[in-house]
């Protein structure tokens, strides 16, 4: 497996990193947010006006693994 991903999709502090791994794909969603002294971190716990945007990360996510299975056969 690369220490890259395969893929980042990004929608507002929202971001859903896809990952290959041997022909399959896993999938990692995060939020960021800053902390107090102004460093950015990520966070897999998400507020309730998170929810979208994390649904749609999710559907775009979808798509693009299904592209790229499609186009290997």
């Amino acid at each position: 497996m690369s220490n890259l991903p395969a893929h980042k999709i990004k929608l507002g502090l929202t971001t859903a990193t896809i990952w290959k791994n041997d022909g399959s794909y896993s999938v990692d969603i995060t939020r960021a947010y800053k902390t107090a002294d102004g460093a950015w971190k990520n966070t897999s716990g998400f507020f309730h006006s998170d929810l979208l945007n994390i649904a749609k990360c999710a559907e775009r996510a979808e798509i693009w693994i299904s592209r790229q299975l499609s186009a290997q056969h």
